[in-house]
């Protein structure tokens, strides 16, 4: 092995972790979403939480781990509504009970920290609506953005993370690991000086 060689494998190693690259010879890498073990663990979440908080929703367990999968799917609640054949407003439900609070579920035509701190001083829907100058059921609405947003926060978004974690993981990893396999040896061929002579 001369010196360049010697020092492409290093970079490699260092970039990848790992000494050899191999392609399995076995059934493709399929989606997490439909993985046993991983639909297993995700009912399990979904029962502690029923147990640990009031659900609001009135889906089945196992609608609400559809709602987890296609969260992390990227569906918007409409296609959802439509894969479990209820309304919209059952899966934005579902989905604060299960702490799963998208960025644009935050965007409130007032200010939301606001309605956090009178959410967490307990007052009462319709002093809210006054206090913030909105209709009564914008507030209901954005209170149960908020209260998602405080129990994620005192679970210390456990619940959300191992969600995510069951189902973007394997991704993250593969993904993760070919950037580096690619970095690393771009960067090591672009310090190589081709000097062929025919």
């Amino acid at each position: 092995m001369d010196e360049k060689t010697a020092e492409l494998r290093d970079i490699f190693v260092d970039a990848t972790g790992g000494e050899t690259v191999t392609e399995r010879q076995e059934e493709g890498r399929g989606s997490l979403a439909t993985d046993s073990n991983a639909d297993e663990r995700i009912a399990e979440l979904v029962a502690r939480m029923r147990d640990r908080y009031e659900f609001g929703s009135g889906l089945s367990d196992e609608d609400y781990r559809r709602v987890v999968v296609l969260f992390f799917e990227d569906a918007p609640d409409a296609a959802i509504a439509e894969e479990l054949g209820v309304d919209e407003a059952a899966v934005f439900d579902a989905r604060m009970d299960l702490h799963l609070v998208r960025d644009a579920d935050r965007e409130a035509p007032f200010d939301l920290a606001a309605l956090r701190s009178l959410h967490v001083e307990d007052v009462p829907m319709a002093e809210r609506a006054a206090e913030l100058d909105a209709d009564e059921e914008t507030v209901t609405h954005y209170s149960r953005v908020v209260a998602a947003d405080v129990r994620s926060t005192r679970a210390n978004d456990r619940f959300r993370d191992e969600f995510a974690e069951l189902l973007t993981e394997s991704d993250l990893k593969t993904g993760l690991t070919e950037d580096a396999r690619e970095d690393g040896l771009r960067e090591a061929a672009e310090d190589i000086e081709t000097n062929v002579s025919f």
